[in-house]
């Protein structure tokens, strides 16, 4: 039992668990499938966009552009739908996925072959990426009267009982979790993230490996993108502004190193279901907006601290075990 509960996957699960139940203590109605229920189809694009980002993060980089992204995706996508509403809207998620990882390969080129940091990078793209919305609409957006009804409906579809929003996070993560755990390129990203120069000599090019998480993330933020602003059924420039916090955070909750090489898929998700239930409880338990980002900040802080004392403790247990073997 204590070494089931030295993983972080478990601890996280149990920290939820415990959670969940304090706040049904005041609101019993938390707890019903329902309302969970509703509390995971409300994290699905947090999910969706975590995932995304713990790819880029494993491989010792960051991307500050993914809410950017989503928004032009997403105004995109809409953009379509009003000038010509009988586009199949799988084809506009197509669009949407496809036009997300085109603006994740820019940003994995720039990377790779001009050798620029990601965080300035990501920085610089989110900024461009957020003009190029405004250049777009002239400021102007586009509200649910503009959009078709089919475009709007599918996120609010069911599928055996569950959202379409939910079943698209749930397919994100058997892929993502297949492709992460199962695969060479996923054990590329580690072996990245883990130390760049080692993974040279095993054959890996490392600016290639992060173009491809750069790209994964762009395409996971365009399907996100489009989720988001059929969901709402509005789109303007400011679309998610500042939610690449939030996804950052989800990673950093599930586990996911900022320094690379560590993190899984299981721990991404709950990091973001975790940031899921605060955010959707806090509001109901009548806390104030303000307390709201100062608890969300103090945990992420917690988060980071405790996966830094968690890598320092693998190090020593390393150093101890080189130690007898010498």
């Amino acid at each position: 039992m204590k070494t089931l509960f030295k993983h972080r996957e478990i601890q996280l699960l149990a920290a939820i668990v415990v959670l969940t139940l304090m706040i049904a203590v005041r609101f019993p109605v938390f707890i019903e499938p329902s309302s969970l229920g509703n509390v995971y189809s409300d994290t699905s694009i947090l999910i969706i966009l975590a995932l995304g980002q713990m790819a880029v993060i494993l491989t010792r980089c960051v991307d500050l552009s993914t809410a950017a992204v989503l928004a032009l995706c997403g105004m995109i996508a809409a953009m379509l739908n009003n000038m010509y509403p009988d586009i199949p809207v799988l084809l506009l998620v197509l669009v949407a996925i496809v036009f997300g990882a085109v603006l994740g390969a820019i940003n994995g080129l720039l990377v790779w072959k001009l050798d620029m940091p990601p965080i300035v990078v990501t920085l610089g793209t989110m900024t461009v990426f957020r003009g190029v919305i405004f250049l777009l609409t002239n400021g102007k957006w586009i509200n649910a009267h503009e959009m078709s009804d089919s475009f709007k409906a599918v996120p609010r579809d069911s599928l055996a009982g569950i959202p379409v929003l939910s079943w698209a996070s749930i397919v994100v993560i058997v892929i993502m979790f297949v492709v992460i755990g199962r695969t060479a390129l996923g054990r590329s990203f580690f072996a990245v993230g883990g130390n760049a120069n080692a993974a040279v000599y095993a054959g890996i090019d490392p600016g290639r490996t992060r173009f491809i998480a750069f790209t994964i993330s762009g395409a996971l933020s365009g399907l996100a993108g489009y989720l988001w602003i059929s969901r709402y059924a509005v789109a303007y420039v400011d679309i998610a502004l500042g939610f690449e916090l939030d996804v950052v955070a989800a990673c950093v909750i599930g586990g996911v190193s900022i320094a690379g090489g560590i993190g899984s898929v299981p721990g991404a998700v709950l990091g973001a279901l975790f940031l899921g239930i605060i955010k959707n409880a806090l509001p109901v338990i009548n806390v104030s907006p303000f307390w709201q980002l100062a608890i969300s900040g103090t945990v992420i802080i917690i988060a980071v601290a405790f996966n830094a004392r968690a890598e320092r403790k693998k190090g020593r247990i390393i150093l101890k075990k080189a130690e007898v073997t010498a």
